[in-house]
């Protein structure tokens, strides 16, 4: 039996051990704390720049959009000559390649405009049904199709999409397209289609060869003289560029538009559940430092 005098100590010891018992997992607490406090500064920087990213897209949208419809006359009215003259694309000869033009950009964070015309490409490549080449514009399609197929590339641009493309870039990079060396049967210029503010698909333009526009049925009737249609393949070839520039210029920055509000509302998600994790966090601190207070007290009161 221990005696009255000791068992004050002996409760002040027990007390203090427990004391030191809990200390790491109040300081492990108090690291989640901060962590957590972290995490959530962060959330919200991420939130207040989608945010922006969304009104900046937003904004530009409506000017895409109005560029599209000024592309799509250029490009629609170069195809009415091939359409009354009834040209259609031939089948590709022997030891001849078709020449595919991928028209991407350079910028990211607009979800899966890039990535549907490498499958798209990729998807071809692997039927095995036509054998091409590739000219792509814009980093992002290089890096992606440069993994599978590296060998097809045989010309690249960057700096396409920094802004509204323009007739002036068409011509420029149709200028190079037509001075790569090698005999194709015809040049597929494969590019987003816009169909609303929220779809758009890969879509192929034909820009037919000087061979195809020759042996149409109705060629005779526009009496064209043969010097002309080097120059004529190269117009048409330029406003076809244009157009598909510039719509798929307008589907990039409507999904970046789409992208930056799913990210936004993802965000204050997120917000949400850390916020509510943060009090619950921070209610446990409160309520183990009242604990260990009353403890003190109470062990105090009985020494």
């Amino acid at each position: 039996m221990l005696s009255r005098a000791a068992r004050p100590a002996l409760r002040a010891a027990g007390t203090a051990v427990s004391s030191r018992a809990a200390a790491p997992s109040t300081a492990a607490t108090f690291a989640t704390l901060r962590e957590i406090e972290g995490r959530l500064k962060s959330i919200r920087n991420i939130e207040k720049i989608t945010k922006t990213m969304k009104i900046v897209a937003s904004t530009k949208l409506t000017r895409a959009q109005r560029a599209m419809a000024d592309s799509q006359k250029y490009g629609q009215t170069s195809n009415e000559v091939y359409k009354s003259a009834d040209t259609k694309a031939l089948e590709a000869a022997e030891g001849k390649k078709k020449l595919v033009v991928v028209c991407s950009s350079d910028k990211g964070l607009c979800g899966g405009v890039h990535s549907g015309l490498s499958r798209f490409i990729r998807r071809r490549a692997a039927s095995g049904d036509e054998n091409f080449d590739l000219v792509i514009l814009g980093e992002k399609a290089k890096a992606q199709l440069s993994r599978t197929q590296a060998k097809n590339i045989v010309l690249s641009f960057s700096g396409v999409g920094k802004d509204v493309p323009t007739f002036a870039e068409a011509q420029a990079i149709a200028d190079q397209i037509v001075q790569i060396a090698g005999d194709y049967s015809e040049i597929e210029i494969l590019y987003n289609k816009f169909i609303n503010a929220t779809a758009y698909e890969p879509t192929i333009i034909e820009a037919f060869s000087e061979d195809t526009f020759v042996n149409s049925p109705n060629y005779s009737a526009f009496e064209v003289e043969e010097d002309v249609l080097p120059n004529l393949r190269e117009y048409g070839l330029a406003n076809s560029l244009f157009w598909a520039l510039a719509e798929g210029h307008a589907c990039e920055i409507s999904a970046r538009r789409n992208a930056m509000d799913n990210a936004s509302k993802n965000a204050g998600e997120m917000i949400n559940k850390y916020q509510i994790l943060f009090n619950r966090t921070r209610q446990a601190v409160i309520t183990g430092e009242l604990v260990e207070i009353i403890t003190g007290a109470t062990a105090s009161a009985d020494m």
